[in-house]
């Protein structure tokens, strides 16, 4: 029998993973209330937003303001892809920053414009610094089951790359289904081997809900005693450079389960639907995840 925790900690990624390919401008007051609002629903850690080219992430050009104007709530991290956003980040006061590299030379080439072993060079030094910094490094690794380029990636490439983070110093993996085609077959045994090879190293479930199977995923890492997850309220996000990638699994419908299963989480489901509700009207698509569909037709 499969023995799983009594806590999980949920890593809300709305406010980047989310917006960030969203077609419609929200702007910095939106967001600031939508983060206001999922702070209020007890949720203490979350990607506030991420310091990139505003030419080529036009959604995230009010970096700044969004990290200088957020309350500190717990961990909050942004996204930093390089030196230079690394640099901005910690310009704006980032202590907890995330970087990004895809198991998949192909996605990363179409991401980055560099091949995984030459995105991880050019981080060597970032990490550095940031360690020098005390900041906490977030390591998100990107088609870690599948490439909508390459195909099926092996566990041993996902093994290595996250084997290389580690030896950078970075505190955390977030593992990322980024195209949502992982099975929860699969999900248990990458997680399996991950937390056998990092049994001190946070390690992180993130998956994407294209084919509806991210919960079963979700369950399936849990039994592999993962108990971290990356998960957007309002099941908002996508990937510019993974086509057929649709949301993030919903920080509402996640939650739920594991209220069902007995696994804390101290976030108020009702009070995620409420944040979703604030975000809805500024997004380009209906939102309709299983609780926020309770919560809007009065049955929450």
């Amino acid at each position: 029998m499969f023995i799983l925790p009594n806590n999980a900690t949920i890593i809300e990624v709305g406010p980047r993973d989310g917006l960030q390919n969203e077609s419609k401008h929200v702007n910095e007051k939106d967001k600031l209330r939508f983060i206001g609002a999922l702070q209020g629903a007890n949720i203490k850690e979350m990607e506030l937003t991420s310091f990139v080219s505003p030419k080529w992430v036009p959604q995230m050009a009010d970096a700044n303001a969004i990290l200088k104007n957020t309350p500190v709530n717990g961990r909050q991290f942004v996204l930093a892809p390089n030196a230079k956003g690394a640099e901005l980040a910690l310009d704006a006061g980032a202590r907890s920053i995330a970087v990004f590299v895809g198991v998949s030379n192909t996605f990363n080439q179409k991401n980055i414009n560099r091949s995984t072993d030459e995105s991880m060079d050019a981080l060597v030094p970032v990490l550095a610094r940031l360690k020098d910094e005390g900041v906490f490094i977030r390591a998100c690794i990107s088609t870690a089951f599948y490439c909508p380029y390459e195909g099926k990636i092996e566990i041993d490439a996902v093994v290595e790359l996250c084997k290389r983070f580690v030896a950078m110093g970075a505190d955390e993996l977030s593992v990322a289904d980024t195209i949502g085609m992982a099975n929860p077959k699969e999900s248990y045994a990458l997680f399996k081997i991950l937390k056998e090879e990092f049994p001190n190293k946070l390690l992180t479930a993130h998956f994407h809900d294209t084919r509806k199977m991210a919960i079963a995923n979700i369950y399936a890492a849990l039994q592999a005693g993962i108990d971290r997850f990356d998960t957007s309220a309002g099941g908002l996000g996508g990937c510019p450079f993974a086509p057929g990638a649709t949301g993030n699994v919903a920080t509402e419908d996640v939650v739920n389960m594991l209220n069902t299963l007995g696994i804390e989480t101290g976030i108020d489901v009702k009070k995620v639907c409420e944040a979703v509700s604030l975000i809805a009207p500024h997004v380009s698509r209906p939102i309709e995840t299983g609780m926020y569909r309770l919560f809007r037709n009065g049955q929450l």
